[in-house]
């Protein structure tokens, strides 16, 4: 761990509170949105202890997770279109709670919650899998092939981890509208995955016999 992945990993964490309880508080008006804190709180508590784990036992993975800045243009779009989808659906959620738009019933926000938690898990058991994850599409230096766990039921579990993460999101805050916007997700993360592997293809030796022994990238029997 140095100093500088310290400052770096403290500062995104502290920015990345700041944009989120603005996102979703200036739009509601209020701090008494209990479902905006519902949601910072399962979402940047174990965020911090994580990045905590990281930095101790492996501070190259958090180099890389703090890393957003996409080479390719086409992927950089595919990046700056999941920032505006969440920029725009967390404004939408705290004005439904400002003007009282429909508001899902309390059950749902439960259930939203589980799925919030249990795809955190699996967000951690893909990282404790593949130590050479990056935010950026690219290939690290003697990278290999993991086809063990999860990796062994799709070909990108931290893509459908995420999917679970994100539209477990607007149900936590209760909007059916910010639900709604957050369904463009799995069309963009399609678009990301085809990049990806193309690349993956190129680059990384034993990828093409892996797609031919893993079927499905995203989501099992589906796609």
């Amino acid at each position: 761990m140095t100093k500088k992945l310290f400052i770096g990993a403290t500062t995104k964490f502290l920015l990345g509170v700041i944009l989120v309880g603005l996102l979703i508080f200036l739009p509601a008006g209020s701090f008494m949105f209990l479902n905006g804190w519902v949601l910072m709180g399962i979402l940047f508590i174990p965020m911090f202890f994580a990045g905590i784990v990281m930095m101790v036992k492996n501070p190259d993975l958090l180099k890389k997770r703090l890393n957003a800045k996409e080479k390719q243009k086409e992927q950089d779009i595919v990046v700056k279109l999941s920032g505006l989808m969440f920029l725009v659906g967390f404004i939408v959620a705290g004005l439904g709670f400002r003007f009282n738009w429909f508001i899902l019933p309390k059950f749902a926000v439960a259930i939203g919650v589980v799925l919030f938690l249990i795809a955190y898990i699996l967000y951690a058991e893909v990282l404790r899998e593949n130590t050479y994850l990056s935010r950026t599409i690219e290939v690290s230096q003697n990278q290999k092939v993991i086809s063990t766990g999860m990796y062994s039921v799709v070909r990108h579990p931290m893509y459908s981890v995420t999917l679970i993460l994100f539209l477990s999101m607007p149900i936590i805050l209760g909007s059916i509208y910010s639900f709604l916007i957050f369904l463009l997700y799995p069309f963009i993360i399609v678009k990301r995955i085809k990049g990806e592997e193309q690349l993956l293809e190129k680059e990384l030796d034993g990828y093409s016999e892996y797609k031919r022994k893993v079927k499905y990238r995203l989501i099992p029997f589906i796609w």
